[in-house]
């Protein structure tokens, strides 16, 4: 969707064009929340089908289908830990290295810093959101600075959305926590790509007065794009960490259950209904759940990891979404 000034939408749920109630399931709800959710969701489906389908009760007391499955959910858990704790291994094995590996990562880091460190004229801070706050806020300035030079009206639209759009973004990551999903979540509002894109498009076309401050414009914003990337690799690196973690607290009750449902649970020692539902139909639905709860994080995790993903596939001025954006200026 545009902004309406002929480019696309500087926030990431205008430009994605989907339900905001689904954009807000698959980014910004708590993780161990959604988790919970897919729970509830698998346990109320399968008492649902049970109401459904003719006999179901009679069914689950024979030919030992509770036996079979859970047999299922005891190899699945073992196995997908055991693919999640591999998943962390490498995750960690980025971090390891000899001394001319993490010398090489600390020269590129540092280099990095010098490089917005003249752009800004000052040491940048050491903390992630307050980082890209002053980088953010010095395209903002740089902005007005075009402003104040006359630029011709097909690039005025394209600073006012900087100016606006970098205000907005800059008030969201003040006092935020990295660590938490709001720095890279604030850092994806900013479209920094399309604005990059109108700027050197019309850096050929402007006058003298112009083009100093437009391409000190352009310096700032083609530095926000490796800085929001490597904001975004640390952050999935420590939700990858995260994710692991959770997926190991939750196999051992998802194991527990499994085991016992299968080794000491006998249906027929459950006999009755409750609200209008077998009570052994109740038992294997909430045992169940919490046999797939080690597969419910690891979907609730990876719904966000790849939603981002797929967000910012692109670094630069490319724009991957179609958007309303008139290519002829």
């Amino acid at each position: 969707m545009g902004d309406g000034n002929g480019g696309p939408a500087d926030r990431m749920r205008e430009r994605s064009g989907g339900h905001t109630a689904l954009l807000y399931l698959l980014l910004d709800a708590e993780r161990r929340l959604v988790a919970s959710g897919i729970l509830a969701f698998v346990f109320l489906g399968i008492v649902a089908a049970s109401l459904v389908i003719p006999d179901a009760s009679v069914a689950l007391r024979t030919d030992d289908p509770v036996e079979t499955a859970f047999q299922a959910f005891i190899g699945a858990t073992v196995t997908g830990v055991t693919v999640v704790l591999t998943l962390n291994q490498l995750v960690i094995s980025q971090e390891l290295g000899a001394v001319g590996d993490q010398r090489e990562r600390m020269d590129g880091a540092m280099s990095f810093r010098d490089d917005v460190a003249e752009l800004l004229g000052e040491t940048p801070p050491a903390e992630p959101s307050a980082f890209l706050r002053a980088l953010i806020e010095e395209i903002a300035d740089r902005a007005e600075a075009v402003r104040s030079s006359d630029p011709p009206d097909d690039l005025e639209a394209m600073l006012d959305s900087t100016t606006r759009n970098a205000d907005t973004v800059a008030d969201r990551l003040d006092g935020a926590t990295f660590g938490e999903f709001d720095v890279v979540r604030s850092a994806l509002d900013f479209n920094y790509s399309w604005k990059l894109y109108v700027a050197q498009r019309t850096l050929a076309d402007v006058s003298s007065e112009t083009r100093d401050p437009l391409e000190n414009l352009i310096d700032a914003l083609r530095l926000f794009g490796p800085a929001r990337e490597h904001f975004k690799t640390l952050y999935f690196q420590a939700e990858l960490i995260d994710l692991s973690r959770t997926v190991t607290y939750t196999a051992v009750p998802s194991l527990i259950v499994s085991v016992a449902a299968l080794l000491f649970v006998d249906l027929e020692s459950y006999t009755g209904t409750l609200a209008g539902v077998d009570v052994g139909v109740i038992l294997v639905s909430g045992a169940v759940a919490v046999s797939v709860a080690p597969f419910a994080v690891l979907l609730a995790y990876v719904l966000r990891i790849a939603t981002v993903t797929g967000r910012t596939l692109s670094i630069g001025p490319f724009i991957l979404r179609e958007t309303d954006r008139d290519t002829d200026g």
